[in-house]
């Protein structure tokens, strides 16, 4: 399996959108697409550590310490498993895609979609 993980890119105007790429029980990967200034309210993944890799545009990512990091392209951004955090686009169209290991319960159906901002 391959993706092109710049190419399709799907952005909603009101909320951010997480596409599954892979859904399987042993990980998931998702393509996570904000629109300028739109925000993912505060969230943990409880079972794995999230490996976050930005593709395209800039963001400010939180933790659970609440400092508050600037990221671009190519950056790699990793919370702990069950660590608070938070993501916010800055100017410009924000793609980053995470990965989660062994994701318990995990289905392409419920994961999905639109996610609501602050």
């Amino acid at each position: 399996m391959h993706t092109q993980l710049l190419e399709n890119l799907k952005f909603q105007d009101e909320h951010p959108y997480a596409e599954p790429l892979i859904a399987a029980e042993w990980g998931l990967v998702l393509r996570f697409m904000l629109k300028p200034e739109q925000s993912i309210k505060e969230h943990r993944a409880p079972h794995s550590p999230l490996f976050i890799v930005v593709m395209k545009g800039e963001g400010i990512f939180a933790g659970a310490d609440g400092k508050e990091v600037k990221a671009g392209p190519g950056t790699l951004i990793i919370f702990e498993p069950g660590e608070e955090h938070t993501v916010r686009a800055l100017d410009e169209e924000l793609v980053f895609v995470g990965f989660l290991h062994g994701s318990p319960g995990t289905q392409s159906g419920k994961i999905t979609g639109t996610l609501v901002g602050k």
